[in-house]
């Protein structure tokens, strides 16, 4: 029975004293995060107003088949600008916090 506890100890002893050492290591980093104060998170007011602005100016251009084309282009054009104007108006509210996130490295 010492025999294979005798051994035992030997091989870790010894594979121990070969056995590469792995130093670990703290790493932090500050992450900006930002929580917009809005319930329409997907600008939907603001591209549905957008779209409907833009229709009507669209509509006011050309006639025929070109007073059409300018409606819907104005339409597409107006829905993204005022998706860009209420993105930048719930920027300007939102919420910034910086959070220190850390993480273990192995070396």
């Amino acid at each position: 029975m010492k025999k294979p506890l005798m051994a035992l100890v030997a091989a870790t002893l010894a594979f121990g004293a070969v056995a590469p050492a792995f130093a670990r290591h703290q790493v932090c980093e500050d992450v900006e995060t930002k929580q917009i104060n809005s319930k329409d998170n997907n600008r939907l007011i603001g591209t549905g107003v957008g779209a409907v602005a833009g229709g009507l100016l669209g509509n006011q251009v050309g006639g025929g088949k070109g007073k059409t084309l300018a409606t819907v282009g104005g339409a597409v054009a107006g829905g993204v600008v005022g998706n860009q104007v209420q993105k930048n108006h719930q920027d300007k509210n939102a919420t910034y916090r910086t959070e220190r996130r850390c993480h273990w490295v192995e070396d």
